[in-house]
Parts: C-alpha cells; structure tokens; sequence
C-alpha cells in the first residue's frame, strides 16, 4: 500500500490556494481552495464542540453533498475521526451505531431528521446542514485556515466505517490518517490519476469503497472531485458527460443496473477513462466496456483492508488477479488450516475439485488491519495464529498463482459432497440475455448439505420463460449438473443494501418460504416449473422425515 508516514490531513492543507475546480454538486461548483477553507472552518467548529474528554468522534447522517467531503477534511485537520452512518439503518440499530462509535457530534440533513425521532442519544450535539442556525454557526469561524491540530500524526484514527457482517451487529472498522493517504497515494500511482482527472463519486460516502478508493485519490493527485446525492443508473451517463468525469468506483449490482438502462447510439461518447470496483462479474464487465468504452478493473480488498488481490494485464478470464505487493494470501482449509491444492479446471473452464481448492483466504503478511473499534471479539475473529489475516471469504487459487472469488462469509455450497463457488455459478447465470442481475445461494437439501438456489431480476419488459431458462443452461458447457440451480425466485429488482450489495443472508432465509414468483426442477423432472402449495408441503415433510425441519427457518 505504500509508506504510511504522511497524514491525510497534509494532502488536505496541500489544497489550499488551488483555485482549480475541485468539487461539483448539482450546479454547484467549488474550488480546491474553497472546499479546504470549508474544511478548516468545520475543524474550528469542531474544536469547540467535542467535549476535552470525550473520544474525538463525529458521526455523519449524510447523502452524498458537498458537507459530507468538508466534514472528512475537518476530521483529518482537527485530529477526528468519522463514523459514516447508514441511512437505511432505522431505530434502535441508528441508535446503537451512534452510540457505539460514541460521536459526540452528529451532523445529518432535514431529510434524515425524522430518522433521530425517539433515539435516545445522551450528550450528542445535532447539527442540521440545511438550516439557517447551521449557517449562522458556521459563519463564525469562516477565514480559518487549515492549521493542522498538534495532536494529529499518521497513526492517527480517522475513519470508523461500518462493516456487514453475516451475523451480529455492524463492526465499525478503523483506519488511520497515514493509512488513509497510504491507499489513496497507491491507487494514483496504479492507475495514473492526474490533477485534470475528475472522480465521480456516485456511492455512499458512509462506506469505506467511496472514501478510499474514490474520494481519497482524487484529494492526493488534486483531482476534481464530482457528487452523486445518492447512485442513480439513469442519471449515470448524464452526470458522468455534465462533470467531465474520468474515473468512477462501484460496488455490488450497480454495474448491472447500469447495463440495464436503455442503450443509445451515442453511450461511448463519454469522457470515462476507468471504473474501479468488486462484484462486477467478468461477463458484465465485458458487456459494459463493449457499450460504454470504458474498462472496468476488477478487484478484491476486505473492508478492513486486512488482504488485496490486483489485477494484471495476464490476469485469465474469471480470475481477480494475484496478490497485492506486501501480502502473502494463501487459501487454507478453515478445519485443517492446511493450504488448499491448485484449482483444476476441465476443458469447458469448469472447475472439477472445489471440495478440496475452495477455502478461506488468509493474509499471511503484514497487515495493515488496524482493529475494530470496542470489539475485541471480532478482531479475534480475523488476526488469528501467528498474527495471520483470515479475511472469512472464499476463494480459490490455480497453479500460476491467480485467485478466484468463491463467495463471501458462509456462502459457499456443499451440493452432494461437493463444494461449490456461488460466484462461478453466478457468472455463467449473467450470461442469460433476459437477466439483469443475479444471486446465486445455499439452501438446505433435505436429506444432507445443500442445494443450489437462484433469484433472478428480469430485464423490463421480459416475462419468466421456463423453456428459456432451460434452453440457456443446457448451453453452458462450463455449468456441471451439481451447480443446476434448483429452484429459481423471479422478481422485479434485487433486494440490495445501501451500497448496491445483494442482502444474500435475507435471501438465504426466505429460501422457497416466501410466496411470489418460484420455480424448481424437481427431482427426477426435466425441467422447471411452478413451485406449489402441494411441493410445499411435500418438501417439508421431507425435511421431517430426515429431522432437518430445524434447518427450515421461515421469515
């Protein structure tokens, strides 16, 4: 990653006197110089507003608007750090992850306002952006300039961003000012963002993917930052002309919500040079540089930053790349902690020995996961024996050293004493021309392991076609008949979390319980169709029979 010896608040006080453009909201265009004066008055602000004693700790209930970047460069100048707050998050679990980071300040809009109704938040001081009380406060510290606060060194904690887990409450993750200029001085030097670039930050600055991959570049090359209030694929391609933008982030499905608006002649007549993100899917990736003629690079990173994997231009088809310079990942047996053999693959592309190549990827290096915050618990989860990184997703290696993506968390699925990656399944799925997105998931046999479970987002306008379906997986040679899902959810969008990643665990739980659009295969039957009430109750006797019922849990 890079030298952590500077802080980020250095490469925030570097943009003072530049009168280049460098921040673009709505029609509302700032410059570097201004954006940095902002953040020196807010770090003013914040020196008379954080209680001596308390842990310097500001939360943000924000959209992505122009107070969201002042307010991360005040923290950076003042010695603070951020806890990003989730929107979607509602009542007590809001409450919980304000209290649990302990933010003494809290700085929301009028439109979040409704989401602090009857939360009990003791010693927290609200301050509401729009509003002329707000304005009126920060007026009084306006010619401040950027002084850096003596307590501020690269170890410095400046981030606390929340982390989903497949279980329990959000882990807020900590990363420090030298950590934070480290990451975004590494992806200038990978991907030559220069001063005149323009990054487009269209997800959600309350998560680590837009502040340290998108946001942080930008402000160690000097490059023009560019505001998305909240990702819009209709208003994508639009934005992306109107800013003069060259570099975007994504995550989760918004690769495939892009892909899925309606194509013009003129969608290559744009300024992007690169997207940078995960969970794009090499076939998507593909269909978008095709449509778009801009490459997407696809990489891994877990959001603690404890292990990343790069891509290379020999990288192969369906691979993320080796391992970034400083790790030494290895993919080991989580029972065994042995390292698993080389993945093998059939003449198709199909890979033959996942029960025994799919295992958990390990950082065996130097680290730079820097904790959790109060939670100690969950760092013994992930820096195990020997000081080693366990990351908790799957992945698989092949014998040049490439890694292949398997699955987040407890996603992997055991078919018939087989184990089997839901990314590959996946990956074969999105090349159905009538899907727009797709998840692929376990759910309980009902006899032993698991079988293999699909939702699927149709393209507008597209009705659920079995023989279609039918017709497109008999065609894919790289799809064994272990990976056949069994039954097939239809719906009209992808339920996903804030940040464009599908809710699996949502989907894992409602399984065939759940009404709507479901189809299945049978045993024994040729092909899809409708699930029952009758299957229904069949299945679940079935489940009786063999005393896995407790595996069975209905919404």
């Amino acid at each position: 990653m890079g030298s952590m010896t500077r802080t980020f608040a250095e490469l925030i006080q570097e943009r003072w006197g530049d009168h280049r453009p460098g921040l673009a909201y709505e029609d509302q265009v700032l410059s570097h110089h201004q954006v940095t004066a902002g953040a020196a008055a807010r770090a003013a602000l914040l020196g008379e507003l954080l209680p001596r004693a308390a842990e310097p700790h500001v939360g943000l209930l924000l959209d992505n608007t122009p107070e969201f970047p002042q307010w991360l460069g005040a923290a950076a100048l003042s010695g603070a750090a951020v806890a990003g707050l989730n929107p979607t998050r509602r009542g007590a679990e809001l409450a919980r992850d304000i209290t649990h980071t302990e933010c003494r300040v809290l700085v929301t809009e009028r439109a979040h306002l409704p989401l602090l109704d009857g939360l009990d938040l003791p010693g927290v001081r609200i301050l509401v952006t729009d509003t002329d009380a707000y304005g009126e406060l920060l007026a009084s510290y306006e010619g401040a300039e950027p002084e850096v606060a003596g307590r501020v060194g690269p170890g410095t904690r400046m981030l606390l961003y929340f982390t989903s887990g497949s279980t329990g409450a959000p882990k807020a993750a900590l990363c420090s000012q030298g950590r934070l200029a480290a990451a975004g001085r590494s992806l200038v030097d990978s991907f030559g963002v220069r001063a005149d670039d323009v990054h487009y930050v269209c997800m959600p600055l309350f998560h680590g993917n837009a502040v340290i991959a998108d946001w942080a570049p930008a402000v160690a090359a000097g490059a023009g930052v560019a505001l998305r209030r909240r990702f819009s694929a209709s208003g994508f391609l639009g934005d992306v002309r109107r800013f003069g933008a060259t570099y975007f982030t994504y995550v989760g499905r918004a690769v495939q919500y892009l892909l899925a608006t309606e194509e013009r002649p003129d969608d290559r007549d744009n300024p992007l040079r690169m997207g940078f993100g995960t969970e794009a899917g090499a076939v998507d990736a593909a269909r978008f540089e095709e449509r778009f003629g801009v490459r997407l690079v696809e990489g891994y990173g877990s959001s603690e930053g404890g292990a990343a994997v790069q891509r290379t231009a020999d990288t192969p088809v369906g691979a993320i790349g080796r391992a970034a310079p400083g790790s030494d990942l290895v993919v080991l047996d989580p029972e065994t902690k042995a390292e698993c053999p080389p993945a093998r693959f059939d003449d198709s592309g199909r890979l033959v020995n996942g029960t025994s190549a799919i295992g958990e990827l390990v950082n065996r290096g130097r680290s730079p996961f820097e904790g959790y915050w109060r939670n100690e618990v969950a760092y013994a989860e992930r820096v195990r024996e020997n000081g080693w990184y366990w990351t908790g997703d799957h992945f698989y290696r092949d014998a040049d050293g490439f890694l292949y993506f398997a699955g987040r968390g407890d996603d992997k699925i055991r078919v018939d004493s087989e184990n089997l990656a839901p990314a590959m399944i996946e990956n074969i799925l999105a090349r159905w021309d009538d899907a727009v997105a797709v998840a692929v998931y376990g759910v309980p046999d009902p006899v032993a392991g698991d079988q293999v479970m699909a939702t699927v987002a149709l393209r507008e306008g597209v009705a659920f076609d079995p023989a279609r379906l039918d017709a497109f997986l008999l065609a894919q040679p790289d799809l064994g008949t272990k990976m056949r899902p069994r039954f097939v959810r239809v719906v009209d969008r992808m339920p996903v979390t804030a940040t464009n990643k599908v809710r699996r665990g949502e989907l894992r739980r409602e399984g065939f319980w759940t009404g709507g659009d479901l189809y299945w295969q049978p045993p024994g039957e040729p092909s899809y169709r409708p699930f029952t009430e009758t299957d229904h109750k069949t299945l679940t006797a079935t489940y009786a029979a063999h005393d896995r019922t407790f595996l069975l849990t209905p919404p």
